[in-house]
Parts: structure tokens; sequence; C-alpha cells
């Protein structure tokens, strides 16, 4: 279970706080300097409903995401995307009134030094990091680093992730833990995979700390669904998808306001 004698961080604390009132936890995801007026996104995502708002920082070999989330990062480093450019831009936002939650790969952490790049992501008002290729059993330093600046660092868990080492994830996690539905990279898919049930069940048995599943939700349906065994969803190609169409701010909040809809009707169903 939670270690008590950690503090509680901007992330989990704004989580915590709004799925204790029985709201289902929204997370839509944006690849940093995709386009031109890239952060009117952020204040879209805001305006549509999410709880968080997870921030792409592109990597050239982006293992762990899909054919989508690929061209977006090829798109955004195209544009002479960079750590410092991305940070540059939030730092120039009016508070959006929910945490951003940044995402990349370890070496772009390690570039500049876990202590450096967590503490640029505070100044730019960054509140959470997420690192998918960081294994917990090599994330000590990035987590003390992360602890110390104020950034929650949450761990991500998979299906094929085994009992004592979900338990260890569950527990240093901070923020949230996120919950990976399937064994693959990220890509919208046509259902919700069958992995996810099983996958949430087994973080709620070691942790209360929210819990929000990822890969593949798409549509107001899967959302939904993965909205009765999670806490919330995080939802990323199915955006990214949109911004590389030529969909604007205001279409891709009209989307969302979709899948914000679906989480509401589902926590106001008769359980």
């Amino acid at each position: 279970m939670t270690n008590p004698t950690l503090a509680v961080g901007a992330v989990e604390h704004h989580l915590r706080e709004r799925r204790d009132a029985g709201r289902g936890l929204f997370m839509p995801y944006v690849t940093g300097c995709v386009t031109p007026n890239w952060t009117d996104y952020l204040r879209a995502f805001a305006d549509a409903g999410a709880d968080a708002i997870e921030i792409g920082l592109p990597f050239s070999d982006p293992t762990l995401d899909g054919v989508t989330i690929q061209q977006a990062s090829d798109t955004a480093l195209a544009r002479g995307a960079s750590t410092r450019r991305i940070l540059a831009d939030l730092s120039g936002l009016p508070d959006l009134g929910v945490p951003l939650v940044a995402s990349t790969y370890y070496n772009l952490v390690l570039h500049d030094g876990p202590e450096a790049f967590c503490a640029a992501l505070r100044r730019a008002g960054v509140d959470g990091l997420i690192v998918p290729d960081l294994p917990v059993h090599e994330a000590d330093e990035l987590a003390d680093m992360a602890a110390a600046t104020g950034v929650d660092l949450a761990l991500l868990a998979s299906p094929a992730t085994p009992e004592p080492r979900l338990a260890e994830i569950a527990d240093r996690s901070r923020g949230f833990v996120y919950a990976v539905s399937l064994m693959g990279t990220t890509g919208e898919q046509t259902a919700l995979a069958a992995s996810a049930a099983q996958l949430t069940r087994r973080i709620r048995r070691v942790t209360d700390r929210p819990v929000l599943l990822g890969f593949g939700i798409s549509t107001p349906d899967q959302a939904r669904e993965a909205r009765r065994h999670a806490d919330g969803v995080v939802v990323g190609a199915a955006v990214m998808r949109r911004v590389l169409d030529g969909a604007g701010p205001d279409d891709v909040r009209a989307f969302l306001a979709t899948l914000r809809r679906a989480l509401d009707q589902e926590c106001d169903a008769p359980r």
C-alpha cells in the first residue's frame, strides 16, 4: 500500500480529490510542438473536462509508441521541437486549472541529468512525469530527484507484470499508476483489450492510488467500459490522429467532450 511517510504531490492530490468525489478521471495527450499553435490544444483539453493533461516530449526512437504517436513525434522534431523549447512554451501559459504531466523516454532525462531535468519541469509548471522505458528497479535516482523538486513520477504496469513487481510499482508510483491495457504499442483499437479488467483489479488489490488506463482507448464506448474497471483513462493516439489530420483545437475539444460525457454517464449509472 501507499507509503504514508511520503508526501502526496500536486498530481495525486488533484486526482484523488476528483476521484473521491465520484468523477471519472480523464487525461488526454498532445505531442509538444506538433503544430505551431500546439499550446492552444491544452486549453481545449481543459475546456473539454480534462482532469490532467499529458504532454509528450518528442524522442527520435519512441519504442513504446505506435504509428500515430511516432508520426506526431517526427512532425514535431521536424519543426525543431526540443525539451527546452516545449518547456519554454509552457512557461508562458496561464494556469489551466489541471496538472500537466510530461512524458518522454529516459534518454532525454539523462541528457541534462535527472536533477536538472526535473527542476526544468517544475520551472515550466509541469507537475508530473511518465518515463515508459524506465523499469522500477532502475528508477531510484529519478524518483528521488522528482520527489525533491515536487514532480510526481508515475510508473507503468502491464498485463505481464508479475505480482511482486506490481506491488513495488504501485507503492513507488506517484500521482497515479498508469495501467497499460495491452501488450503492445500505443494506438487506436476497435475494442478495449480483455486484459485491461484483470490488470486494474490486480493493481487495486495493492494500492488505493488512482489508476488510469491507457493504450488503445479511442471511443466513448471504450472510455465508458474502461471506467468500469479503472479510475479513469488516458487518450493519446485518437487525439493525435485528429491533430495530424488537421483538426483544430475546437474540433478536438468537441471530440474529447464526447469522451467526457461517456465517463460521466458511467459514473452516474446505477451499480
